[in-house]
């Protein structure tokens, strides 16, 4: 639409002085022509909203139109690129009472135009396109109105969609774990309680069938051992129980799930050692996750690049970030590597308003220690962020 303003513009302005000899009248056309351009070039931007401002920059441009119009007729035609700016800044009446301006305006400077009187067809043309036009807009309007409605209300249901989910997977998982432990557990540790309940009950009067029970309960002990470490195996990150066990995959896996269209993940591994032990893998996989997630919620990144490197002694897990960074050395609670904190709003600020945060920098060091490994951080206010965890493995 502003292409055609000008052009429509320069087509009308070469029109007169074609048609017209250089006089007094002709310079005004042009300095006219000059100061419309100009003004139209300081209009708001196709997706500005409906502001004052607008507002009064539209009644300025119009203006100074109906000026030129009125004196020279043959920019009659730039009224269309005005007719759509006023029906998308004006409210509706404002806006059909501009159309029935505009639309006046071309069929009298049209008719000045005509060469043989009044033209019946130059009377009706105008305000028929006119009528069409509005017609059109306000149509494609309500249907973008209904648009984003409808958008919004996917949106509504999706979340709630997702909320019910996890609601019920969370109750799911309840219920197995309940009847998992049930059928197991605790029929186990109640069978080892009668069992020695029966030992010490017949200790002096039969010591063989007394030991027989304990034996029966070391047994059940040694079984209820192994069904506990299952259940745990079972709780290990998903991602890594799918790539079974390896930490690589589980990795690629994770960044392609946190790619979105505002942040892009990459991953990369270097290095071949065979696989890890399941603490160190499960470890490094949920430091992954605690520094994608805090990339996510609070650095402003658009990549970010998670590198996993395997040394002769030891594994590395390095996750960068493009986004707004913080000062490490800052004083405060939830310290960094050198002392500080990530207080100005930074991508690994530990600190909550609750205190220590789930996915915070004294998570994740905890996790590193607990191996042995060391975990740290380098950053700067603007120039993103990088934490690396360092883990010995044999």
């Amino acid at each position: 639409m502003h292409v055609a303003f000008f052009l429509l513009l320069a087509a009308s302005l070469a029109r007169f002085l074609l048609r017209h000899p250089w006089d007094g009248a002709a310079g005004w056309v042009v300095a006219l022509s000059a100061a419309l351009a100009g003004l139209y070039v300081l209009g708001p931007g196709a997706a500005a909203p409906a502001s004052r401002r607008g507002r009064v920059w539209l009644v300025a441009v119009v203006a100074v139109w109906m000026v030129l119009v009125v004196v020279a007729p043959s920019f009659a035609l730039c009224a269309v690129p005005l007719l759509y700016t006023g029906l998308r800044l004006l409210p509706p009446r404002a806006a059909l009472v501009l159309v029935a301006l505009l639309t006046l305006f071309v069929v009298v400077a049209l008719q000045k135009l005509a060469d043989s009187g009044v033209d019946p067809m130059l009377l009706v043309a105008p305000p028929a396109a006119a009528a069409i036009a509005t017609a059109v807009f306000v149509h494609a309007q309500r249907q973008a109105d209904r648009q984003r409605a409808l958008i919004g209300d996917l949106l509504r249901t999706r979340r709630e969609l997702a909320a019910t989910e996890r609601r019920e997977g969370t109750l799911a998982e309840r219920q197995r774990l309940s009847m998992e432990i049930h059928d197991t557990l605790a029929q186990g540790l109640s069978s080892q309680r009668m069992l020695l309940q029966a030992a010490d009950r017949t200790w002096d009067a039969d010591p063989e069938g007394a030991r027989r029970h304990v034996r029966t309960a070391a047994s059940i002990a040694e079984h209820n051992l192994a069904e506990a470490r299952r259940f745990v195996h079972d709780l290990a990150p998903a991602d890594l129980a799918a790539s079974g066990g390896d930490l690589a995959e589980a990795l690629r896996a994770l960044a392609a799930r946190e790619t979105t269209a505002a942040l892009r993940v990459r991953f990369h591994a270097e290095g071949d050692g065979g696989p890890l032990p399941d603490r160190v893998a499960s470890a490094l996989l949920r430091i992954a996750q605690g520094a994608l997630a805090n990339v996510r919620e609070h650095a402003g990144a658009a990549t970010a690049a998670v590198t996993l490197t395997r040394l002769d002694d030891q594994v590395v897990l390095d996750v960068a970030d493009d986004g707004r960074g913080f000062d490490p050395s800052g004083p405060g609670p939830g310290r960094g590597p050198a002392g500080g904190t990530a207080r100005g709003g930074g991508a690994y600020d530990p600190v909550g308003a609750g205190g220590v945060r789930g996915h915070g920098l004294p998570a994740m060091r905890a996790r590193a220690a607990a191996l042995g490994g060391t975990l740290t951080v380098e950053s700067a206010p603007g120039e993103g962020t990088v934490l690396s965890a360092s883990i010995p493995v044999p």
